[in-house]
């Protein structure tokens, strides 16, 4: 079906569609956006009537979008944002940002980064309160109050919007004095006969590493040892100590490596761990959120964050 001029869909009826899509539900919705449910199924089925197709399945208990509906997902999420970017961009009016942001980040990068970070930021603007927590739990941000999570890795939650703010890998890394004893792995699956600290973050794999070469599709590897922690900070020092073959991020192995307290092992291969703003809102809805994260892709372009 050709849809005409003059029945394309309203932004209303998109913004609608895409709180019912976050919230997965139209009660929720309906409370999010302070309208009657009624409302809410009166705009999904207008939607639905315009586009010919539809959105939801729906039940008793549930709502799952239709192979349709995720591509409306999709472009309804890129029309809303080019049109909150038009009018970002137009508006010669500027919020001051105030109230208090709440913001969640994993401990090593939260404080080695995001502390100093953030530090810059309350300078900056000084009607804004801001609350740092760390944490390497999976946070829901919604459930939990947060505005803002600075994530390391590239396990992103399809339901939030996100923003890279920094390129990063994971190396592997072994102490000079490991190596001496046990030799360096020439390939992937000699791992598997060395001593590896296995680390436990947030909803990663446990004892299995996503590893990339160049050119080369991602490999998952099984590996195992007599150490294990959820702690990065842990596995580290574990690693200087010469107990094993460990992953840890570039932009905290990389002063070791110079340094050469530890080696880059298999330097062909790392795993994707990009730095991510990821928050449950648009940015033109929050002047506190869209200074933040503005603020903070710039910082981290300048500041000594080896890569």
């Amino acid at each position: 079906m050709s849809i005409s001029r003059s029945s394309l869909p309203l932004n209303e009826d998109l913004r609608v569609f895409l709180t019912v899509v976050r919230k997965h539900s139209f009660a929720k919705a309906a409370v999010e956006l302070g309208v009657s449910p009624a409302y809410i199924s009166k705009r999904i089925n207008a939607l639905e009537k315009v586009l010919d197709i539809k959105l939801f399945h729906r039940s008793t208990r549930s709502i799952v979008l239709t192979e349709d509906g995720e591509k409306a997902r999709v472009w309804a999420d890129r029309i809303l944002g080019d049109l909150d970017d038009f009018i970002s961009d137009v508006s010669e009016a500027r919020h001051e940002p105030q109230g208090t942001l709440r913001i969640v980040s994993s401990f090593g990068f939260g404080r080695q980064f995001v502390a100093p970070a953030i530090s810059q930021l309350a300078k900056q603007y000084p009607n804004l309160a801001i609350q740092l927590v760390t944490s390497d739990h999976v946070i829901d941000l919604v459930a939990e109050g947060f505005d803002l999570e600075i994530r390391v890795g590239s396990d992103l939650p399809n339901h939030y919007m996100a923003k890279k703010l920094l390129d990063n890998q994971r190396v592997l890394c072994a102490s000079p004095a490991y190596l001496a004893a046990k030799g360096q792995p020439e390939t992937l699956d000699d791992l598997a006969r060395h001593d590896c600290l296995v680390i436990k973050e947030r909803d990663t794999p446990f004892g299995s590493w996503l590893l990339s070469g160049k050119d080369e599709k991602p490999q998952t590897v099984r590996v195992d040892g007599r150490l294990s922690s959820n702690s990065g900070a842990i596995v580290l020092q574990w690693g200087l100590e010469g107990h094993g073959i460990f992953l840890r991020s570039m932009w905290d192995a990389k002063r070791y490596i110079d340094e050469g307290k530890l080696i880059n092992v298999l330097p062909e291969y790392s795993q994707s761990a990009d730095i991510w703003a990821v928050y449950p809102m648009r940015l033109s809805n929050s002047a506190k959120l869209k200074v933040c994260v503005e603020f903070l892709q710039l910082y981290f372009k300048w500041a000594d964050i080896e890569e």
